[in-house]
């Protein structure tokens, strides 16, 4: 995972979380519970029963959950094929309504729906969207204690849930392992599914957990889901997930009519984004590559008149809920984030979405993009670029990537740092304050990471950033609290304020936020906190920074260790494939944007989008360069149909184009001219 990448993953599974805490901006803070309730989740219905859905249709399900009357494009086919018991691969894009197809039958399916999705935020915003529409969900993730998770994992056993998101790292876990068998089963699900595949732009080897589930529950059908996948990303999915000769795959086109993607070249990149928010009215999403660049961005932005706010990882959860709550409800314009923001956000009216870095991978693009122009309305996708964009590209593939005999150094420095001998080491886990570690030994701070990450696809090691938040639970009683011994009353009013549930199970906190909350600072609420805490009044863990590293071979001399292809030269030939097809996006001066992404994945386009910067471009002669690109591949195809030597009238080019014959003349007296590629003599092209 690249410095810049910033997604809201389960922390055992994000590798290295490479931003900074940086202080953030002030903000009165909102109870956690009011914050949440301000996502003004969207429902057609007013909340519903629950009903018994085995004896219902599909559509019967859809309606009476989510009001609608009919499914969208392939939702209703992938539906009926889970329901038959098929094995099933979806592919649709961003907004295309993934969920419906795999919530819809899992409700109609007699057992638990087993939901696999390496996005904390999304696992809670669907968790959230299904108990809004009266359906039992759950989720088990790294914010829960272990009491929780036991409780969750008995309710599911006992019929009280119909779907359980889980981590892939859950997966491997001992308390879900104990509990896997007496879970009834009917569906397993696969989200975001391109992360098992090698292949992919956004592999986790935790995926890797999910071939185990399988083989304990073979008769279970399971749904693969992915917003962005090319030809050889899904064979490789349909091989490693096991899917038999009668498993079906279902593919919705990629192509956004409303959607205009362009490229924007400057060297002052925040004045073209003022320029072009200026422009284009309506909500903004702008995705920077690191938390710092962000938080500048949102600040300029407010400077300059436009309502701004920022979103990252690093960010408390009541404030996150909060800045996206009031973006949601148009409140503030423009959201400044990392690609952290945007799953499972239902905002339809996005009307523009700006990157002011071009992501390494076409696929990360395409889904970040997508997020304009949910509601079929017109929506602007532009890439702002500049003359060192290429360079930065390149480069983080060298840091994605760094020598083999680099890493082999990272090893052995690892080894000398916590202390293993030869032999060594073998199951054994480890604090590693990496920050040290890289300034201790003077390694490259960014390699260093992706060298630990090939050491984790190479099977060596397993590196662990959990979840330490601060932890608190209290132990009194709710009177107990108010005896004249126990004291600190701004204390205690201040966590029930902001959290709940801290008299029955640990609560994550922020003294940060406490602090806010009563108007001191952090470390008188951390002293106050730890003296409670000797009191045996409440139980508080404190934060504590440090990852952990688990080796999976002893210490050995590094002549004899072997990094796999699979690891490094193959993983790093498909990000050079994906770094190149990016640049080729932003510097291509002559093909249609549209064409160029849906091309990448794999599915040709018979005409161009007539709406990108490239398509939109005037002509020497007047024309929009699609109508010239149209028109010369119309004639590059009936030439290749035609037999050799046959002429091509301008009567049959002109009805196989959706524009005037003036216009098509217009192109081909363009060609002749500009490229000489085709001669308009008479043998060749009858005027008619």
């Amino acid at each position: 995972m690249s410095q810049e990448e910033d997604m809201l993953i389960e922390p055992s599974a994000q590798g290295c979380d490479l931003g900074t805490n940086e202080a953030n901006e002030e903000l009165h803070l909102w109870p956690e519970e009011w914050a949440a309730e301000l996502a003004d989740i969207p429902s057609p219905l007013k909340l519903p029963d629950t009903i018994d859905c085995s004896g219902l249709t599909p559509e019967a399900v859809l309606k009476h959950y989510w009001g609608y009357d009919e499914f969208r494009p392939l939702q209703r086919d992938i539906v009926l094929s889970v329901l038959e018991g098929h094995d099933t691969l979806g592919l649709l894009p961003t907004g295309g309504g993934k969920s419906i197809t795999f919530q819809v039958p899992g409700l109609m399916l007699p057992g638990l729906t087993l939901v696999v999705t390496p996005l904390i935020s999304l696992m809670k915003d669907q968790v959230d969207h299904l108990r809004h529409r009266g359906i039992k969900a759950a989720a088990i993730h790294s914010g829960m204690h272990s009491n929780r998770i036991s409780q969750t994992l008995d309710n599911c056993i006992y019929g009280r849930y119909k779907f359980l998101y889980v981590s892939p790292e859950r997966l491997a876990s001992s308390a879900f392992k104990a509990k896997l068998e007496a879970l009834d089963i009917s569906l397993l699900v696969v989200d975001e599914c391109h992360c098992i595949c090698q292949w992919g732009y956004d592999f986790r080897p935790s995926y890797l957990n999910i071939l185990e589930l399988r083989s304990l529950v073979p008769d279970v059908p399971i749904i693969a889901l992915t917003a962005t996948a090319t030809p050889d990303v899904v064979a490789e999915v349909r091989r490693v997930l096991g899917f038999g000769c009668d498993s079906r795959t279902y593919q919705k086109s990629f192509f956004r009519p409303n959607l205009s993607y362009s490229i924007r070249y400057s060297p002052d990149k925040e004045q073209m984004m003022l320029h072009i928010l200026s422009r284009v009215a309506g909500s903004a999403i702008v995705y920077c590559r690191s938390r710092d660049l962000c938080r500048s961005i949102a600040k300029f932005l407010n400077e300059h008149g436009h309502s701004a706010t920022f979103f990252h990882a690093g960010l408390t959860h009541t404030e996150r809920a909060l800045r996206q709550s009031r973006w949601m409800r148009g409140e503030i314009r423009v959201m400044v984030a990392t690609n952290a923001f945007g799953m499972g956000i239902d905002k339809p009216d996005v009307r523009l979405v700006l990157h002011l870095a071009m992501p390494t991978s076409p696929e990360e693009y395409f889904q970040e993009a997508g997020r304009a122009g949910r509601d079929g309305e017109r929506a602007y996708a532009v890439a702002i670029v500049s003359q060192t964009d290429e360079n930065t590209l390149r480069r983080r593939l060298a840091d994605a990537f760094p020598e083999r005999s680099y890493i082999l150094k990272v090893y052995d420095s690892l080894c000398n740092y916590l202390g293993i001998g030869e032999g060594e080491g073998f199951q054994r886990s480890y604090d590693l304050e990496i920050d040290q570690f890289v300034r201790r030994f003077r390694m490259r701070p960014i390699q260093t990471r992706s060298a630990i990450e090939i050491m984790q696809i190479a099977g060596w090691l397993s590196y662990h950033e959990d979840d330490t938040r601060s932890r608190l639970m209290i132990l009194y009683t709710r009177e107990q609290l108010y005896q004249e011994h126990v004291g600190h009353d701004g204390l205690f009013r201040a966590l029930l304020r902001l959290y709940t549930g801290l008299f029955s199970d640990y609560v994550y906190i922020s003294e940060a936020d406490l602090a806010k909350q009563m108007g001191c600072g952090a470390d008188d609420v951390y002293t106050m906190l730890v003296a409670l805490s000797r009191q045996n009044i409440i139980h508080y863990i404190p934060l504590k920074n440090i990852p952990r590293i688990v080796f999976h071979i002893r210490r050995e001399d590094t002549q004899y260790l072997r990094i796999p292809r699979s690891a490094y030269e193959e993983r790093r030939d498909r990000m050079q494939e994906r770094t190149d097809a990016s640049l080729r996006y932003i510097s291509s001066r002559n093909t249609c944007r549209s064409r160029l992404l849906l091309s990448y994945f794999g599915e040709q386009s018979t005409q161009s989008c007539g709406m990108c910067d490239v398509c939109l471009r005037r002509e020497s002669n007047g024309l929009h360069h699609y109508i010239i690109e149209d028109t010369e591949r119309m004639m590059q195809q009936m030439f290749a149909e035609q037999s050799e030597g046959k002429p091509i009238r301008l009567h049959d080019l002109c009805h196989n184009l959706p524009y005037i014959p003036v216009d098509v003349a217009l192109a081909l007296r363009y060609l002749a001219s500009e490229t000489m590629k085709y001669r308009l003599a008479g043998e060749l092209i009858y005027l008619r």
